[in-house]
């Protein structure tokens, strides 16, 4: 026996489909500001660039979230209660949810959420062997359209996990928009525990996305290379550029892929057209102040209870529980 299966885990629910995906990428190319949804960086490639990622130096965020995880986890499980449901949003490999369940009160289940299917179902089979107390119940959905969460889940022992500032891939009216259909999907008292990275040095922030490895770089174009696997793409990656920039207007991070020649490429036979320098927008990150954020989560139906920083207010996390 598996342990997954031991722990008595179950997939529930599909991946994503190639018609959803490819309709999605033939739209977002045939605007005249090309654009491609970041939720489809996570194959299984993507997924492991971005997990060497999390490693860099420059990338100040997940070690920094890391550290503020393992300073809070006590008080974090004090907020949550004995016997809680943990629901992970994005759960990747689910390493920071470890912090949580080594913290928590006899946690009862973990629900991570994620895009990646086979990705999904390796790192729950490991936190299975790890966690044999806590039913691990792995849910392989694009959180952003909607998920359902296993039977018999009470809504005032639920709290959910967002962490990495994931949230920041949505334009702040989204944002609110995505928090408030999390709060009805979850339900009255719910709480959610949400990682949120700060305004700061636009140096610091243009180089956490463009690191001097190159991995970021390989993580964006991927997303090219898997339109070519998956989709019987004919991208040539090597005549696209990654570009990563912050607008202090707007406050966000945003990437970008530019094309390096006049260039048609294919998709499922339907042909692309890309000029000299023109850009395929494949994220926006954006930053927020704690005041900044806790104003969005109160218009989202969100109370925020407490709000922890790291010494250098590089990063945020935001214990908040429904109300609306």
């Amino acid at each position: 026996m598996t342990a997954i299966s031991a722990a008595r885990a179950h997939l529930a629910q599909g991946p994503v489909q190639d018609d959803v995906f490819l309709s999605d990428v033939l739209e977002g190319l045939s605007r005249p500001d090309k654009s491609l949804p970041c939720k489809y960086f996570y194959d299984a490639e993507g997924s492991a660039l971005f997990d060497t990622i999390c490693t860099l130096d420059e990338y100040y965020p997940t070690r920094t979230e890391t550290a503020l995880l393992h300073a809070r986890a006590k008080e974090i499980a004090g907020l949550a209660g004995r016997g809680a449901t943990l629901v992970e949003l994005g759960s990747g490999s689910s390493v920071k949810v470890r912090i949580l369940l080594d913290a928590l009160d006899a946690p009862a289940m973990y629900v991570p959420v994620d895009i990646s299917r086979d990705h999904l179902i390796a790192a729950a089979a490991r936190l299975a062997g790890d966690y044999p107390a806590v039913t691990v119940v792995p849910v392989a959905a694009d959180y952003v359209r909607g998920f359902a969460l296993p039977r018999g889940v009470a809504p005032e022992r639920t709290m959910a996990f967002f962490p990495g500032s994931t949230i920041g891939n949505f334009r702040p009216a989204e944002a609110m928009t995505f928090l408030n259909g999390l709060g009805r999907r979850l339900g009255y008292g719910a709480r959610l525990l949400i990682g949120v990275d700060l305004r700061k040095d636009p140096a610091v922030l243009e180089a956490a996305y463009d690191d001097a490895r190159g991995v970021t770089a390989a993580f964006n174009r991927n997303l090219l290379a898997r339109i070519n696997r998956e989709l019987d793409g004919t991208f040539d990656l090597d005549r696209f550029a990654h570009v990563a920039r912050y607008d202090t207007a707007r406050g966000r991070i945003e990437m970008h892929l530019r094309s390096l020649d006049d260039q048609t490429v294919r998709i499922a036979g339907h042909p692309i057209r890309f000029v000299r320098g023109e850009t395929i927008h494949t994220e926006n990150s954006y930053k927020y102040s704690v005041p900044g954020f806790r104003r969005l989560a109160v218009r989202a139906g969100w109370h925020t209870e407490r709000s922890w920083t790291d010494e250098d207010r590089l990063f945020s996390l935001h214990w908040m529980v429904r109300h609306g």
